[in-house]
């Protein structure tokens, strides 16, 4: 009888996260919130940014920048300003999707001249065909655009599956040769790392974390960054996302009073409406183990202008959990009359007309 095979490491590239968060994550105590519902980690400092180089890209300026997270590989991100602009800009940070693609993050919605990432895939699907943040900063901002936790550069490497995984693997291997289907790397790592995000939700659970934590405590460092950059106004501060990322802009915001406006697209509904027919068509992007015991997803929203837009043909969300959401908003904000809900026919994107809309209102909140 042979050896059994070496367990497969589900951590592998970022085999420090336990250690860091033994050391970061804070001592239990005291009435629950936000951040411990998340398992948010300490905030540590702003990160030491590293610029990787510069290029003009038609009317932009785009610099890629890198900083250490604390633990894993470095976070690269995209800075985009109007060409050869001096002075100082609002800033905003772009989130992208989840979109069931990993293998490429900022990639998403920044083009910064290079060749796309994926084997012959469409460019920015999802987004109308534009890169979206490319769209905002020739509206005169600062858009600041990174890889998320386990997208892009953060992405793990998952060089062999495991065992529970690889049955799934080998079908959909067969199934591609059975179509005739020529497949990439790109769309094969893909389709892993949809499998893989169940064993990372798992392993975030027993660290006494979540993987949406781990992925806004990112989120939270970017902005620091943002704040921070030469030329970025720290007081006009935004943030917009589609899908995913439109919920990284609304748990952003709520836990970082220096968001002074943002949007969410396509990414709002009470949770009662989700449970049960609609859990399987969100990742744990959105479904956090606890979150719904301390609040409903309207209810997390920051009292600062916030703009949601809501696609009636979503197949995604149920259209009365849209519409309730909608309500609870109105009386939630109406006090400071801080919301504005948009209501778009067709399917779940964030498509030029939603875009104009989505850079009109940050332009009103943060552009005077």
């Amino acid at each position: 009888m042979g050896a059994p095979a070496e367990p497969v490491d589900a951590l592998e590239g970022f085999e420090d996260w336990p250690a860091f968060l033994r050391r970061e994550l804070p001592p239990r105590g005291g009435p629950p919130d936000l951040a411990a519902v998340l398992g948010l980690p300490r905030r540590p400092p702003p990160p030491r940014v590293r610029e990787e180089g510069s290029r003009r890209v038609g009317d932009l300026d785009v610099t890629t920048l890198s900083w250490d997270v604390g633990f894993g590989p470095r976070t690269r991100a995209s800075l985009l300003r109007p060409a050869g602009s001096t002075g100082v800009l609002p800033g905003v940070l772009g989130l992208h999707c989840h979109g069931g693609a990993k293998w490429t993050g900022a990639a998403k919605l920044v083009d910064d001249g290079s060749p796309p990432q994926q084997d012959g895939a469409p460019r920015f699907p999802g987004y109308g065909g534009r890169a979206a943040a490319n769209a905002l900063a020739r509206r005169g901002f600062a858009v600041l655009v990174h890889d998320a936790f386990s997208w892009g550069s953060r992405r793990f490497p998952l060089t062999r599956p495991s065992p529970k995984w690889a049955p799934w693997l080998a079908a959909l291997e067969a199934g591609w040769a059975a179509q005739g289907l020529v497949v990439g790397s790109a769309q094969r790592y893909d389709a892993h790392a949809q499998l893989h995000e169940e064993t990372l939700a798992k392993a975030a659970g027993v660290l006494g974390t979540t993987f949406a934590g781990a992925v806004v405590f990112e989120d939270l460092l970017a902005l620091d960054v943002l704040a921070a950059l030469p030329g970025t106004d720290p007081h006009r501060l935004g943030a917009f996302g589609f899908s995913g990322g439109g919920g990284r802009a609304l748990l952003l915001a709520a836990l970082d009073e220096r968001v002074r406006a943002h949007v969410v697209a396509c990414m709002l509904s009470t949770t009662a409406a989700l449970v049960g027919r609609y859990l399987d068509t969100h990742s744990w992007l959105l479904h956090s183990p606890g979150l719904a015991r301390f609040a409903d997803l309207p209810d997390l929203t920051a009292l600062r202008p916030l703009l949601v837009q809501y696609a009636l043909q979503d197949p995604l969300f149920p259209p009365a959990g849209m519409r309730a959401a909608h309500e609870r908003l109105l009386a939630r904000h109406a006090a400071a009359g801080t919301y504005r809900g948009a209501e778009h026919p067709g399917g779940h994107r964030f498509d030029v007309p939603m875009q104009e809309q989505a850079w009109g209102f940050l332009e009103e909140h943060l552009a005077r």
